[in-house]
């Protein structure tokens, strides 16, 4: 049974729209889909669950909105709980996924904090495993982006920016998650078509992306004898609020993939909730490329 059809519908694009850095999932107009997945006939039905994760405790960044709340629900559909990061100027998103959390019986903690910070990376992680009693998977989600068309005009605080906030914390969460964790963890990054395609005005994001990439693949290296996968996802166009909170008009007019529209945060929560469970057992150090049909060497 389909639901929502009116939303995204195929060929359908968002309405211009532009919010503050980072941007706000209750401010976004249509709104994401969380917990519902796409039919084929241009509908959406909830995302139908099978106990994959159950009794896991997740850590998960940028949780409070996009695909980072899709992920915590869909996970917690599954049986896992959480544990979510997000900027404080984000609490009101944070506690509606609070609430979605909890609506299918999981435990949801919250906490706002920088992540710019290796201080606060690993109080996170400290936190997070007395809240949750450990951690089994951690989920390296947030990340910053703007526009900018030439290197000319690329400030050199935002590059420093970018890099702070996309790839220094993935570091220090991931060096201070792995000594709690036990055979079976697993480590997902979320990456980006952009690390393939090169995208010219986003290259700070972009190179980020690489490194995540590449992050991924050395860290997988040293812990797969263990027992410990690490594996990136990398989504094309998603709706979420760092879109208009960061594009330009044209780049919104033009935000859509081969299937003819953005993909839903929820396509690419079933990605983390596969790279999560037992299902993907055999796969570390690998890119799935949740993309909406681009077709990239890698």
């Amino acid at each position: 049974m389909s639901a929502d059809k009116s939303q995204f519908e195929q060929g359908h694009q968002p309405n211009v729209q532009h919010q503050e850095v980072p941007g706000l999932q209750s401010k976004l107009d249509p709104q994401p889909q969380t917990d519902h997945i796409p039919t084929p006939d241009g509908g959406y039905q909830l995302y139908k669950a099978a106990g994959k994760l159950e009794g896991k405790k997740a850590l998960i960044t940028g949780g409070d909105s996009g695909i980072g709340r899709s992920i915590a629900v869909l996970y917690a559909m599954e049986g896992a709980d959480s544990f979510i990061a997000y900027l404080p100027v984000e609490e009101e998103d944070a506690q509606e996924t609070k609430k979605l959390v909890e609506k299918y019986g999981r435990k949801c903690c919250l906490q706002a904090t920088d992540l710019t910070s290796r201080e606060n990376c690993k109080k996170l992680v400290e936190t997070a495993i007395k809240e949750l009693g450990g951690i089994d998977i951690l989920v390296n989600n947030h990340a910053y982006q703007m526009m900018v068309e030439d290197i000319k005009d690329l400030d050199e605080d935002q590059w420093v920016h970018t890099f702070n906030t996309n790839i220094h914390p993935f570091f220090y969460l991931s060096k201070y998650t792995l000594p709690h964790m036990k055979k079976g963890s697993t480590i997902i990054n979320n990456a980006s078509i952009n690390a393939y395609i090169g995208r010219p005005d986003l290259l700070d994001y972009t190179s980020t992306k690489g490194a995540i990439v590449s992050f991924t693949r050395g860290l997988s290296n040293q812990y797969v004898s263990k027992g410990i996968r690490v594996n990136a996802v990398a989504p094309g166009p998603v709706w979420t609020p760092l879109i208009p909170a960061t594009m330009t008009d044209d780049a919104i007019k033009q935000f859509t993939s081969p299937m003819g529209r953005p993909s839903q945060p929820s396509e690419i929560a079933t990605v983390f909730v596969f790279l999560a469970s037992m299902d993907s057992t055999s796969i570390s150090g690998q890119t799935i490329h949740a993309n909406g049909g681009v077709v990239v060497n890698g």
